[in-house]
């Protein structure tokens, strides 16, 4: 009798634990995916061999490959699992129009890029303030907005550049350098500056020592954002190990501190864009140091991207005599045109917005450089259950809590009907024989509305594009206009991409090229 009572005591003792046990075992099998079935209705779901991660290891080593893989198995819509996230994937280019224009109600980007601005930037965001963004881009990053930012970067390009041209010593000698090195310090450094601005002329007693600062400070900021530029495609993946991790958190400190607004407020010539954003914040109430974190998320997004293109459009120009011949042309043209000339102990050119409407030519080469080059991922959250419509007219179910995806590099920008031979840099593929923008693209002899997506689309298209874009004909154009370039292995084959940046941006090279030059007088 003892031993039932104390049988039925200890029960009545395990079986809550054995209860919460199994409720974790099952809640723990769920978030695995383990329980995870196509329902009817939906696309074709691929959950892989390894719980909760799924296929997220082979995305990561080659999305192109994986992405391609995928919809020669399942066709142009399908669901994967990736590291505990259901994203499905449209790969069909005439369907991307119910991706961007479906309403924020049902697919949300904010949501998305809210998440991994905090993991990669430390930045808490609060409701609503996108809204400081978006009205800060368009009054300054557009239009007539965008000549007071295009002409601060063009006078701190010069002084990257062009500082010791007028030294007898430096006229005509060759200088060798890696290529993207080069491109991007220099382009980098050149934006940073216009954008957060300059030493203070009184502060160091004369321009030129206040000049000379501004180089030397920019060229430490750009050796420590390389190290974190190298960290990001890991740190956004959640996948740093811990002494990596330690370094992005100390490189994170670095540019709260320097790029702090603190510190910004000692500076002239600050960008109104930057400018309105951080005040903007401060009105919503948003603390100091948020803001702080949030122009090092300001400072990545718009200057990351822009020197890596730099160094594949001059790589490939290089490679390409015929493109380099009419792009140089080109430049040469609009140059006399504004009645400005590069000769010895000359005034340095200034080549502002008019002139930069004005090549056609080297405008298609910047596109065709960015659709070989430019890999972004674009992501929107599954706010509600909701259908999604193919062109074709066929509908799929998207659940709550999912997401849903488009990777253009391999849907347009590579795919060989809408751009034959897709690998080839063809300088000229987007204009028309008549020397206007070529616009009009098929594929299965139906024209597509999508035939490029670098900058993204929709409310995640990137807002700074049109600067960015000037940015880098300013840097092309005076390379061009000064120097005579050369590859130090005319036979050099074109770097590979590294394969962890897809995704983010414009992809980075795996190795740098070396190449020479000097003043064309």
């Amino acid at each position: 009798m003892n031993l039932c009572w104390l049988t039925e005591s200890v029960m009545e003792l395990l079986l809550p634990i054995l209860l919460g046990f199994l409720a974790c075992l099952v809640g723990g099998l769920y978030l695995l995916g383990v329980f995870r079935q196509r329902r009817p209705g939906e696309p074709p779901l691929d959950k892989g061999l390894i719980p909760w991660l799924g296929h997220v290891l082979e995305f990561r080593r080659n999305t192109l490959k994986f992405l391609e893989r995928m919809k020669k198995k399942h066709g142009d819509i399908f669901t994967v699992q990736l590291g505990g996230f259901y994203i499905t994937f449209v790969q069909d280019p005439f369907s991307f129009g119910g991706f961007i224009k479906e309403s924020r109600d049902k697919l949300d980007f904010q949501k998305f890029a809210v998440h991994l601005v905090h993991r990669v930037f430390g930045y808490k965001a609060v409701e609503g303030e996108h809204i400081v963004l978006h009205n800060s881009s368009n009054k300054h990053l557009k239009g007539e907005g965008l000549q007071e930012l295009t002409q601060s970067f063009m006078s701190n390009l010069q002084n990257m550049m062009l500082h010791n041209i007028g030294s007898a010593a430096e006229d005509r000698t060759w200088k060798e350098d890696g290529l993207f090195r080069y491109s991007y310090n220099v382009v980098f450094r050149a934006g940073y500056l216009a954008l957060f601005g300059n030493v203070p002329p009184k502060s160091e007693q004369s321009e030129e020592k206040a000049k000379e600062k501004d180089r030397a400070e920019s060229e430490a900021l750009f050796q420590e954002f390389r190290k974190y530029d190298q960290l990001f495609p890991r740190l956004a993946y959640g996948v740093l190990p811990p002494m990596e991790k330690l370094a992005a958190e100390r490189l994170k400190a670095y540019f709260w501190d320097v790029l702090s607004i603190l510190k910004m407020k000692t500076k002239d010539n600050i960008s109104g864009w930057v400018w309105d954003i951080q005040q903007g914040k401060e009105e919503m109430g948003i603390d100091m140091s948020m803001i702080n974190r949030y122009m090092f998320v300001l400072l990545w997004a718009s200057q990351s991207n822009t020197g890596p293109s730099s160094f594949w459009l001059l790589l490939f120009l290089m490679k390409h005599p015929e493109a380099m011949k009419a792009v140089k042309e080109e430049v040469d043209k609009v140059l006399k045109e504004s009645g400005q000339e590069v000769r010895p102990g000359g005034p340095m050119v200034n080549l502002t917005r008019e002139m930069l409407l004005k090549t056609p030519i080297l405008d298609s080469a910047v596109e065709e450089n960015l659709r070989l080059t430019a890999a972004p991922l674009l992501t929107r959250a599954v706010i509600k259950d909701m259908t999604f419509k193919m062109a074709d007219g066929r509908e799929y179910l998207l659940r709550k809590g999912d997401r849903i995806a488009i990777f253009p590099f391999s849907s347009v920008h590579h795919d060989p009907e809408i751009h034959p031979e897709p690998h080839s840099f063809k300088y000229d593929r987007f204009l028309n024989p008549d020397g206007t923008k070529k616009t009009d693209f098929y594929k299965a002899g139906k024209k597509v509305k999508y035939y490029t997506m670098p900058w993204g689309s929709g409310v995640s298209m990137c807002p700074g594009r049109f600067f960015a874009t000037n940015e880098l004909k300013q840097f092309v154009f005076l390379m061009l206009v000064y120097f005579e370039l050369e590859l130090m292995n005319p036979d050099v084959k074109i770097p590979e991409i590294d394969l962890s940046r897809y995704g983010f941006g414009t992809m980075q090279p795996v190795r740098d090229v070396q190449f020479r030059f000097r003043l064309r007088y």
